[in-house]
């Protein structure tokens, strides 16, 4: 088993509890109070933390409406009571009463892809009326979506979200909620809008005009240098908020790659494997054995409780400004200017976590394998060690009269890694000056509630919680399996030992046979006449 890998990072003294003076007001709950607010994409990753710690920091908020779509024949006020039932919601079902939570949030029955939102005219006459901030969510975050989809979602979405916002009445904020990684041809980003790749309304109308055949022939054109879709079309969104920035009280918000929940409410929760969490249960599976990367390189990671606990900060900044005109309309909720980790480490923690700590079950081999920094080692260890053991055993699978799995696994860790290895092998930097100016700002009890500084993180706790977390949630599998786990864990380790030890004795010999048994025996051929002499 791997030794326990070790990690230093500078971080700032933490506020605790015994720190806060009682007579410190939450400002930023202040802002918040009596306030009724619309959000989309509230059923997403982002978006049902964001809800979460509105309901359960910002109390005396008056309404959230939530823009939500019919699903799997569920009506949109089903849906809410159905995310309600998440863990993630447990904590502030018990300190305020599922009852009330269920009273102050309210579904919207809506679409992003329609005109209006999809928002009936009185559910619309209500939006008018009641709401004073809106958070602009929504966004399909797929890097292989089809570019058409991608627009029309992503880019005209805004565009009709900045229309309804035309329309409210007490408007004193819209927040479009962006990605750092939006303006991937910049290799230093600052908190400042940028123009866009080409100008959105001609691409929106020609995305109307034409067919997705159609446009998917071009799509590759239309993008030029930018490696996908998703990125695209965020960037013409920023475009589309930033014209309206003399007419409406809009803002711009860039996380970064979001992660699971660092501390709260539940440590390590998530509801998807994008990013770290999929490649962890991968490589855990045994099924990634090879990556494509520049192992010292580094990405931009912040835990989703963070970057929800940025966005307030920066809204609260904004709502109580004196004088908006003088405040930063764009702000970074990012974290590579604070603590930098590798690629390498990412993987080498979250190895050693389900090598000793919490496995996984039905792995397919004992973890292992290594970042490539050349391409075609890369692709020679892909065809060795991903898709000849895919093909055995979907072969051996259909052979027993079972479908075959393994390859279209593999398939998609294909399609994921062309994404995943354009970021895994650049570096992109960070300005986050708004945020780090917005700290000097914070009281300590607001500082102890709206974490944003430098936290001192344990990364090997770090992934204990999000392994556990996936294992569970995702993976659906209970932790009384987790022991026999282990235990399957060890014998694949001692499996891959005893394979490993077989190969490189089968290498031995036949390197022994053909190359030195030759040799050996002509040099026996050449002694001879000397020794008859």
């Amino acid at each position: 088993m791997a030794n326990k890998p070790k990690f230093n990072f500078e971080s700032e003294p933490q506020v605790t509890i015994d720190d806060v003076d009682d007579n410190d007001e939450d400002r930023i709950a202040a802002s918040f109070a009596g306030r009724t607010l619309f959000i989309t994409g509230g059923t997403g990753f982002l978006g049902k933390v964001l809800v979460e710690k509105l309901l359960r920091s910002c109390g005396q908020l008056k309404k959230i409406y939530l823009l939500i779509r019919p699903k799997k024949g569920k009506n949109p006020q089903e849906r809410i009571k159905h995310i309600f039932s998440n863990v993630l919601f447990d904590m502030v079902k018990q300190q305020r009463g599922e009852a009330q939570i269920l009273s102050l949030v309210q579904a919207i029955e809506g679409d992003v892809l329609l005109p209006s939102l999809g928002i009936s005219e009185e559910n619309l006459h209500k939006l008018r009326e009641e709401v004073s901030i809106v958070y602009h969510c929504a966004a399909t975050i797929r890097f292989d979506e089809p570019l058409r989809k991608a627009v029309f979602m992503n880019t005209r979405g805004t565009h009709y979200m900045l229309k309804v916002a035309a329309t409210i009445k007490h408007l004193d904020l819209i927040a479009y909620v962006s990605t750092a990684y939006c303006h991937l041809h910049i290799k230093t980003l600052y908190e400042k809008p940028y123009d866009p790749p080409a100008n959105p309304h001609h691409v929106m109308q020609a995305c109307e005009w034409l067919s997705d055949d159609e446009v998917c022939t071009i799509e590759k054109k239309i993008l030029g240098d930018i490696p996908n879709t998703y990125a695209y079309t965020k960037s013409l969104a920023e475009a589309l908020v930033v014209e309206k920035f003399n007419e409406l009280p809009a803002v711009i918000l860039r996380p970064s790659i979001v992660i699971p929940i660092w501390k709260e409410p539940l440590p390590g929760w998530t509801d998807n494997i994008n990013g770290p969490t999929g490649l962890l249960i991968g490589a855990g599976k045994g099924v990634i054995r090879t990556m494509y990367c520049n192992s010292s390189g580094y990405g931009d990671f912040l835990p989703v409780d963070i970057a929800v606990n940025g966005m307030l900060v920066a809204s609260w900044r904004f709502l109580t400004a004196t004088d908006r005109s003088k405040v930063n309309r764009v702000a970074h909720m990012t974290s590579s200017n604070d603590i930098k980790v590798s690629w390498n480490e990412i993987i080498e923690c979250g190895r050693w976590v389900i090598e000793n700590k919490i496995p996984l079950n039905g792995v397919a081999w004992y973890p292992g394998g290594s970042m490539k920094s050349n391409y075609y080692l890369h692709v020679v260890c892909m065809v060795l060690f991903h898709w000849i053991p895919a093909l055995f055993v979907d072969a051996l699978l259909i052979l027993l009269r079972y479908p075959p799995v393994l390859c279209r696994v593999q398939k998609r860790i294909s399609n994921g890694f062309q994404v995943f290895e354009y970021y895994a092998n650049n570096i992109w930097n960070f300005d986050n000056t708004e945020v780090v100016n917005i700290r000097t700002l914070m009281n300590k009890k607001e500082r102890l509630t709206y974490v944003i500084e430098k936290i001192d993180v344990d990364l090997i706790d770090y992934f204990t919680q999000c392994i556990l977390c996936a294992r569970r949630l995702i993976l659906k599998e209970s932790d009384d399996t987790i022991p026999a786990a282990r235990r399957h864990m060890k014998i694949m380790w001692c499996l891959d030992k005893l394979v490993k030890g077989l190969w490189i004795a089968l290498f031995g010999y036949l390197l022994y046979r053909y190359v030195f048994a030759g040799y050996f025996t002509n040099i026996a051929t050449l002694a001879q006449p000397l020794e008859t002499f």
